[in-house]
């Protein structure tokens, strides 16, 4: 095989809040007495892309404690609340970040486990670069996945995040591979395309809601496809 281990981020490109983050904040707001739909939540949503890349460029490093995470969320739902013409001093910040720290809200997206499969059965070594906070340990535990992945480089575990290098370098490391045999999938271009590429590593976007279809790179639209990229 051209290819030796194939590592994943998680969030969005394995994992999904169940039904969607936009349905799940909707309903969090209309418990509250808020009529909002998910449409407007995802409309809500691009006015805080620029908050995760300035965390980065800033090294606010905001999942490695509970602490850091909890502030991080909390500024972003006040920006997407601010966007909705709503007001995040009742409580509502809180709320949803209770709500999307509830591990019992999250599922896998169907094509994940069919592909995995696959790959382990084709004898890819397969494991996760993520930044997350530690409590994935524990989610992919409850979703029957986590002894997939023989190597698991979780941001809130070991300290560092995406797209610092020493992440990917970290998982390099524990599988035994070097980056020319090392795939990475994953959702975000800053995050999950440019940095391994720059290791040597062979990035594909994996692009569910086809916001990146001029992409100039391998991009996949559903993990049935991963497997044809790899043969080919």
């Amino acid at each position: 095989m051209r290819y030796r281990a194939i590592f994943f981020d998680v969030g969005e490109t394995l994992v999904h809040p169940a039904p969607s983050f936009p349905e799940l904040f909707a309903r969090v707001l209309e418990r509250a007495g808020h009529r909002v739909a998910p449409d407007d939540v995802v409309r809500a949503s691009r006015t805080v892309t620029e908050r995760f890349s300035q965390a980065s460029r800033d090294g606010d490093r905001w999942t490695i404690t509970p602490e850091r995470s909890r502030a991080f969320w909390l500024s972003v739902y006040e920006l997407m609340l601010e966007a909705l013409e709503l007001s995040a001093g009742d409580g509502l910040r809180d709320t949803l970040y209770e709500t999307f720290t509830d591990r019992a809200n999250y599922a896998l997206f169907e094509d994940v486990r069919p592909a995995l499969d696959r790959l382990a059965s084709k004898g890819y070594a397969l494991g996760l670069i993520s930044n997350f906070e530690a409590w994935l340990d524990d989610l992919l535990i409850d979703l029957g996945v986590r002894e997939a992945f023989a190597v698991r480089v979780i941001s809130g575990i070991e300290g560092v995040e995406k797209p610092d290098p020493l992440i990917y370098r970290l998982a390099l490391e524990r599988a035994r591979v070097d980056p020319r045999e090392a795939v990475y999938v994953g959702d975000n271009p800053e995050f999950d395309v440019d940095p391994p590429a720059a290791l040597g590593m062979f990035p594909i976007l994996i692009d569910r809601r086809e916001r990146y279809a001029d992409h100039a790179g391998a991009r996949i639209t559903d993990m049935a496809e991963l497997p044809g990229i790899l043969d080919a």
